[in-house]
């Protein structure tokens, strides 16, 4: 009797939240009765469901032209042991989540092998180098996308596309009450609490950190009883936190590794740097205020090629601005005190956007995203469940 061979999955994610989507879209593959292996590119969250890191992808965590261009040797490095890796193993699907100049390379060479390739988390084609849809259609073989916005732009382009809805539905999610996450931190439950959420990536750190926890010194002073809790992602060094936090902080921060959800919980606002936390915060129901600075050049490309009027995912989401956005020169410490001030207190503005936020969690729809594309992945690699 002949045993069926196992799957064999290729996966890329580059970053923190692409790590978390790619592990989670594997723990419901596993959840079918198809045997599978997995191997490629991430961090903690794929390993943890069983992935064979062949690249951390911590060592590429960067935002931007400019850095990219600065690390390039290492990326062609790390893009060069997948390649091998691919066309050694012969992998039966390539999942390539986000993280899309990197990860477009990558299909390249899976278009050349024959392998198939499913990428989740479209690149923010409706915002900015829509010309990429054109070359996605050449090298991908099925796109998954989180917003139903995004099917039309593909099928107008003749790629084939499925709306799995987004996984942050099931991510933003914390059992405890607002009194409860406190405790967990070891804060006092009567207090306030303003969440600060730099990002995932070593750059985002460097260049948000320092105005955060300048409006965080305004607050403090303001309020001598608000606590300070920041939350790091798992693929960040605690110590480039601590070394930009220092010890002359005036009241109660803590620093702590992973838990970002119950931190949004326990908080009464946060001040979030652009990007998918954004997302998770509002979904949590904790009332924010977005900022984000980049690298002088990037943010003049940018602005350049950007064609929508907001960068949160929130109001992007929302087809509205219902949180405040705060980038470069804009994102002053005195502005955004004063607007977290509003939103952390019982003031109509707090009212206001906690309604908002509850229609925005009602519009986003369940919380499947990650099974979809674990079937996408069945269908493509020519599996089935049984």
């Amino acid at each position: 009797m002949t045993t069926a061979r196992a799957l064999n999955v290729m996966v890329s994610a580059g970053e923190a939240s692409g790590d978390a989507h790619a592990a989670n879209a594997l723990e419901s593959l596993r959840s079918t009765r198809v045997a599978f292996t997995s191997f490629g590119m991430g961090a903690d969250m794929l390993k943890g469901a069983g992935t064979e890191l062949l690249v951390d992808c911590r060592d590429l965590a960067v935002i931007g032209i400019v850095d990219v261009l600065t690390n390039y040797p290492r990326f062609m490095h790390r893009l060069g042991l997948l390649r091998r890796a691919m066309r050694i193993r012969q992998p039966d699907v390539l999942l390539l989540v986000d993280y899309a100049d990197f990860n477009l390379k990558l299909a390249e060479s899976a278009k050349k092998l024959g392998i198939p390739v499913l990428f989740y988390i479209s690149p923010k084609v409706w915002a900015w180098r829509a010309g990429r849809v054109k070359r996605i259609g050449r090298l991908v073989t099925h796109m998954a996308v989180l917003f139903p916005f995004e099917v039309e732009l593909y099928e107008r382009a003749g790629v084939p596309v499925t709306y799995v809805g987004n996984p942050v539905v099931a991510d933003a999610v914390s059992p405890y009450t607002t009194a409860e996450a406190r405790v967990y931190f070891d804060l006092d439950p009567q207090r306030p609490v303003l969440a600060l959420l730099p990002g995932s990536r070593s750059g985002e750190i460097q260049r948000n950190l320092p105005a955060m926890l300048a409006t965080a010194h305004i607050i403090a002073r303001e309020q001598p009883d608000c606590q300070f809790l920041i939350p790091i992602a798992p693929t960040l060094d605690p110590d480039l936190i601590t070394a930009t936090v220092g010890s002359a902080f005036p009241g109660t921060l803590k620093v702590v590794t992973g838990n970002s959800r119950h931190a949004m919980r326990a908080a009464d606002a946060a001040l979030v740097a652009s990007g998918t936390a954004t997302l998770e915060t509002a979904l949590i129901g904790t009332p924010l205020v977005v900022m984000y600075i980049v690298n002088r050049i990037n943010y003049a490309i940018m602005k350049r090629l950007i064609r929508i009027p907001d960068i949160s995912l929130v109001n992007i989401v929302a087809r509205k601005r219902i949180v405040p956005e705060y980038l470069q020169e804009e994102a002053q410490p005195g502005p955004m005190a004063a607007e977290l001030t509003l939103l952390m207190h019982d003031s109509e503005r707090r009212r206001t956007m906690l309604a908002e936020l509850a229609q925005l969690k009602a519009a986003m729809g369940d919380a499947n995203a990650s099974r979809r594309v674990a079937k996408l992945i069945l269908e493509l690699s020519g599996s089935a469940e049984t």
